[in-house]
């Protein structure tokens, strides 16, 4: 039964509650609805006209250079997705291992890393791949012939970016589920006669995969709407879809166009989130059996 205090807290409730869901509705689900909807419309002279036609599909569909710049873009993310993990895991294993003493130490140097501007950050790789930088200086210095780091304005410099800047998520992912093992388990691993090696294969690296699984999801879904790293490290000469959209959208004034790329990209962005989260999902199932096993 109802009473004048819980009619008053409900409606409290609903005042608070409302700012944040008028802001969720007009930034989130407002956008998310309308860029399909400029899919299906048309341009004219630079203005929008709304009339409902499949012209722009049938554009995207048969023209090869934005089929190929889709899946350059999937590539590149999928490369970078699997670089960062890999360069990721023996860092976090080490903050939780070798260097756990140290761990608040590097965390710290990591996240203030990652909180320094993505700009500043790649135009400091530009000044250090650069033929007359500091690492072409080192290698010299080593014994290498001049231009021994000559990869800036190529692809393999826009990967050291993106890997560079994004490799910070699935380090915190990785060392967090390193973090959550039951110490007792390696320990009753070791009683039963098995090697280092061994229980890092059965037990430690099985039960850490959920948080590669969330840092390779975050680091992909990231990776996809980068466009600074092949821009400026790149040189632009392949560009990714989020550079094309930009282009699309302030340079070519064609917004179903640039809606239309847009929601092809938010579709295999929810394809590999969808893939992710059943990959997930085996291995917590597959971890949890080990634990209680």
């Amino acid at each position: 039964m109802s009473t004048p205090g819980n009619n008053r807290r409900h409606w409290e409730l609903w005042i608070s509650v409302l700012p944040f869901a008028l802001l969720l509705v007009l930034f989130l689900i407002g956008p998310m609805v309308l860029t399909p909807l400029l899919t299906f419309q048309e341009t004219k002279l630079y203005q929008l006209r709304w009339t409902w036609s499949f012209d722009t599909w049938s554009t995207v569909l048969s023209n090869p250079t934005y089929s190929a710049v889709l899946l350059r873009t999937v590539w590149t993310a999928l490369l970078s997705t699997i670089v960062c993990v890999v360069v990721a895991y023996p860092v976090a294993y080490a903050l939780n291992t070798r260097l756990a003493a140290w761990s608040n130490q590097v965390q710290i140097l990591i996240i203030f890393a990652f909180l320094t501007d993505a700009v500043l950050k790649t135009f400091g790789w530009v000044l250090f791949l650069d033929v007359h930088g500091v690492g072409n200086w080192l290698l010299q210095k080593l014994g290498f012939g001049p231009g021994a780091t000559n990869i800036l304005f190529t692809p393999k410099a826009a990967m050291l970016g993106i890997v560079y800047n994004l490799a910070p998520y699935p380090i915190f992912t990785i060392y967090l589920s390193l973090a959550r093992i039951d110490p007792d388990l390696k320990h009753a691993a070791y009683d039963a006669g098995a090697s280092k090696l061994r229980t890092f294969l059965q037990i430690t690296l099985p039960l850490s995969l959920p948080g590669a699984i969330a840092g390779a999801l975050l680091v992909f879904v990231l990776s996809l709407g980068t466009f600074l790293e092949s821009k400026v490290l790149g040189g632009g000469t392949k560009p990714l879809a989020s550079e094309l959209i930009r282009q699309t959208f302030e340079t070519r004034v064609n917004w179903p166009l640039g809606a239309a790329l847009t929601f092809s990209l938010v579709l295999v962005a929810l394809a590999a989130l969808l893939g992710l989260v059943m990959i997930g999902s085996r291995l917590r199932i597959g971890a949890a059996g080990r634990e209680t096993s």
